[in-house]
């Protein structure tokens, strides 16, 4: 029987999340009462908008990938580990032997915290799991114990959908998307940096006065200001900082134009899709639960609409790799995540209310922070990837995207106790910044009844 029910989830996981997400849409619709034309129609906008995500996000990777590796081999960057990305981690994860058992742990972890009202988040983004997967899967090859492992998916899960409740109030107030929150992925598990990041420029007076964003762009420069030209010539200014001629340079710009005009387009996609089960969920919670307050789960890549979000994106596909040289006997090259840079910081952007000067701050000591971690799990990833037979020839292994996870770093590390003082120091700052975000969620929800 179990054997059954794991070649189904294999089956699901292997088709992506452009057909997972909408079978699971589909299903909760009926689940909740809604017809079935209305939720096909549903299930199959939220699957065309993943779909257009996947080809922007593709175009992304085409296109500033190549850049960012001529851009390291142009300043003579000699770091001997590549970054594999989340596009390399998850399939490996998945491959775990753990992986089949995390899904349902998730899910069942979700429906007790809902239950006994130590949550708001209603996660559907099941393919997302992998990121609790992940922090399960490292524990259980470092430990070799099954059972810890199991435990990582559950710490994560719940780590997970308290951090959804707690970015629930930027999704409505800055991002606009009533009713949804983000739980998983590097952008929530990070903010809680920027959070504590705000505080202290907010203690500054100088400081505190300076506001960068589109916006205010707009105001000084006109048309120079808009996403479009943005876009465009950040995008050039990346092409020639790899080295590339104008004939090759000038197109990349045309293409990150083409980024800040469609993603918004095509976020408005899934949100379309999710609004009757969106709507038909609150109901049903509301009777439920005496007209408590719940928000759906879904990817981090709804926040990519955002053009502040890709701004910033572009803006630290260079100085990440400036950050890389930094850290002190850093070994990892960032590559394969360094197109999707924005996934990182996109929370960030949002606690600082789309102020791109705040997110230089915060967005620099967070990518610090995932390259050092990153360093730190080196022989973790390439374990997880022995294991699965999915080393692809490498000798070392590493990924930016949940390989440098704060969460997975120090539950392993508890255990594995290898590095005591990097245990402490990261456990410190992550917890203390976890404060912040706290009191940041509860002031934006403040701001939010005022209005």
């Amino acid at each position: 029987m179990w054997s059954v029910f794991e070649s189904i989830i294999d089956y699901i996981v292997n088709m992506g999340a452009s057909v997972m997400l909408p079978v699971v849409i589909i299903l909760l619709s009926l689940i909740m009462g809604i017809k079935l034309g209305k939720a096909i129609r549903a299930g199959l906008m939220i699957g065309v908008g993943f779909v257009g995500l996947g080809l922007i996000v593709d175009l992304m990777n085409a296109q500033l990938g190549p850049a960012a590796a001529a851009m390291s081999e142009r300043f003579g960057l000699s770091l001997s580990v590549i970054d594999i990305g989340w596009p390399g981690a998850s399939p490996i994860t998945w491959a775990s032997e753990i992986a089949t058992m995390a899904i349902p742990i998730a899910i069942l972890v979700n429906i007790i915290m809902l239950v006994l009202r130590l949550t708001k988040t209603v996660n559907i983004d099941i393919w997302n799991i992998w990121h609790m997967t992940f922090t399960g899967a490292i524990a259980y090859v470092v430990t070799g114990n099954f059972w810890i492992g199991i435990l990582g998916v559950v710490v994560h899960a719940v780590i997970a959908y308290k951090l959804g409740d707690l970015w629930a109030p930027l999704m409505t107030d800055y991002f606009e998307l009533d009713g949804l929150t983000v739980p998983h992925g590097t952008s929530a598990y990070m903010a809680p940096i920027a959070c504590a990041v705000d505080e202290l420029i907010e203690r500054s007076p100088k400081l505190k006065k300076i506001d960068i964003s589109a916006d205010t762009l707009q105001e000084k420069v006109g048309v120079l200001g808009e996403p479009i030209v943005v876009g465009a010539l950040l995008g050039t200014v990346v092409g020639f900082l790899a080295g590339y001629p104008a004939q090759e340079a000038l197109p990349l710009g045309v293409k990150m134009s083409a980024v800040m005009v469609l993603m918004p387009k095509v976020v408005k996609c899934i949100m379309e899709g999710l609004f009757p089960l969106s709507e038909r969920a609150k109901e049903i919670m509301t009777k439920k639960f005496e007209n408590s307050e719940f928000y759906i789960g879904l990817d981090p890549a709804i926040l990519l609409g955002d053009p502040q979000v890709v701004t910033a994106g572009l803006i630290f596909m260079p100085l990440t790799l400036l950050i890389a040289v930094l850290v002190p006997g850093n070994k990892v090259m960032p590559f394969g995540d360094l197109a999707t840079i924005g996934f990182f910081i996109a929370i960030a952007v949002a606690v600082h209310k789309g102020n791109l000067f705040r997110t230089l701050f915060s967005g620099s000591i967070i990518m610090y922070m995932t390259i050092w971690i990153a360093n730190q799990t080196i022989p973790w990833m390439t374990e997880l990837a022995v294991s699965t037979g999915s080393t692809n020839g490498e000798h070392m292994l590493a990924a930016l995207d949940q390989g440098g996870s704060p969460i997975t770093y120090i539950f392993t590390q508890s255990f594995h106790l290898e590095n005591i003082l990097g245990l402490i120091i990261i456990s410190v700052l992550y917890i203390g910044s976890f404060v912040f975000a706290i009191r940041c969620s509860k002031k934006r929800a403040e701001e939010l009844k005022k209005q």
